[in-house]
C-alpha cells in the first residue's frame, strides 16, 4: 500500500532569489526541508513541470507540483503490544512508556517495540517515518513520548525538536549528595572503545542538560532535569560525567555501590533496582494544527517510588 501526495503551489513574488529548496519548505510547509530536499533530488517536486536542483534560484511566479508516492513501512511486524495512551486526537498520540519496552527495533531488538504496538493499533502509521516516533526514550527509562499521527504533524514535532520548544523534563535518582543545581554543557559522541556507550568527547554533538536538587539524602540525591538537546543517553552520559551517575544505571554507573550507615531495606532496594531511575515525568509542546502550548504529567512508576520511599525511611533512620 501506499499514501500519494499531490499538491500544487505557486512561487510568491518575495521569495525571487530564493534556493528551490528554501522557497519548497515556504510553499509546502508540511513537510521538513530534508524531505522536501529529497523529493527534489528525485525529480518528484518540478518546477514548471521541469526537474531542478535544490541550489537553483527562482524569480517567483513559477509553479510548484509535488507528486510523491509514499511506500508504507513494511519491514517491521504490526504487534499487539499493550499501550499506555493518555492523549490522542487525530494528529498526535502521547504515551505513558514503560521500563523495559524497545522504542524502535534494532539489532537484537527487532519485535517487541513500540513500534512494533503503534502498528497494531495505529496501522495508518505505516505511512509515517518511523511510525510517527519522532524521539526516543532508553529502554529502561520510563515516561512521556509524544508520536505524530500525520506525516504534517511528524514534520511539524521534527521542527520543534531541531528549534528546542518541545520541553520535556524528568526526574533522576543519583549516587552521591549534590550541592547545589546547574548546567552540564558538553559534547556527547560514540564512545572511543566501548561501542554500546556514548560519552563526553571532543568533537561530539553539543548536548545541555539542566538539573536542580528536588531532595537531598544521605548517600543520594532526587533531581528534576530538563533537555535543551536530546542526545542517546544525555541525562545518563552527563550525570555520570560530573561524577554522580544515576542509581540502577550498570552501563554508566559501575559495579553497584552500597553507602555506608545503609538500612538493610535500603540496600536490598538498591540491589534489585534493576534499571537506571530515570523517568520523563513532563512533555510540553506546540500542537501542531491547533498552535497552542500543550502540557502532559505521567506519575512516577511504583518502582521508582518505592526507592524514594526507601532512600526517606533511610533517612529518617527507619
Amino acid at each position: 500500500m501506499a499514501e500519494i501526495i499531490k499538491q500544487i503551489s505557486r512561487v510568491p513574488e518575495a521569495l525571487a532569489g530564493f534556493r528551490l529548496d528554501h522557497i519548497a519548505v515556504k510553499c509546502f510547509p508540511d513537510y521538513s526541508r530534508s524531505k522536501l530536499q529529497t523529493w527534489i533530488k528525485q525529480g518528484v517536486l518540478q518546477v514548471d513541470g521541469q526537474v531542478y536542483k535544490n541550489k537553483d534560484k527562482l524569480f517567483g511566479g513559477e509553479t510548484l507540483s509535488l507528486n510523491v508516492e509514499i511506500e508504507h513501512e513494511d519491514r517491521w511486524e504490526a504487534e499487539n503490544i499493550s499501550l499506555h495512551v493518555i492523549y490522542e486526537d487525530e494528529h498526535i498520540l502521547v504515551i505513558n512508556k514503560p521500563a523495559g519496552l524497545v522504542v524502535h527495533p534494532a539489532a537484537g531488538n527487532y519485535s517487541g517495540t513500540l513500534l512494533n504496538g503503534l502498528l497494531y493499533h495505529y496501522p495508518e502509521l505505516a505511512s509515517v517515518p518511523r511510525a510517527g516516533i519522532v524521539h526516543r526514550l532508553d529502554k529502561n527509562t520510563t515516561g512521556l513520548m509524544v508520536v505524530a499521527k500525520t506525516l504534517s504533524a511528524h514534520s511539524h514535532l521534527a521542527a520543534q525538536l531541531q528549534q528546542r520548544t518541545i520541553s520535556r523534563d524528568y526526574e533522576a535518582v543519583t549516587q552521591g549528595v549534590i550541592t547545589s543545581g546547574g548546567t552540564i554543557n558538553q559534547p556527547i559522541g560514540r564512545h572511543p572503545t566501548h561501542r554500546l556507550k556514548m560519552a563526553v568527547v571532543e568533537g561530539g554533538k553539543p548536548s545541555i542538560t539542566h538539573y536542580i536538587v528536588h531532595t537531598r539524602y544521605r548517600s543520594h540525591t532526587h533531581i528534576q532535569v530538563s533537555l535543551e538537546t536530546g542526545r542517546t543517553h544525555q541525562i545518563r552520559v552527563h550525570m555520570a560525567y560530573i561524577r554522580y551517575p544515576l542509581i540502577g544505571d550498570t552501563l554508566y554507573a559501575g559495579r553497584l555501590q552500597i553507602p555506608k550507615a545503609c538500612s538493610d531495606s535500603l540496600a536490598k532496594e538498591l540491589q534489585y533496582f534493576n534499571r537506571q531511575a530515570l523517568h520523563a515525568c513532563r512533555l510540553g509542546l506546540i500542537h501542531p494544527t491547533m498552535n497552542s502550548m500543550m502540557t502532559w504529567e505521567a506519575p512516577r512508576p511504583e518502582d521508582f517510588q518505592q526507592l524514594l520511599q526507601a532512600l526517606q525511611d533511610n533517612q529518617d533512620g527507619k
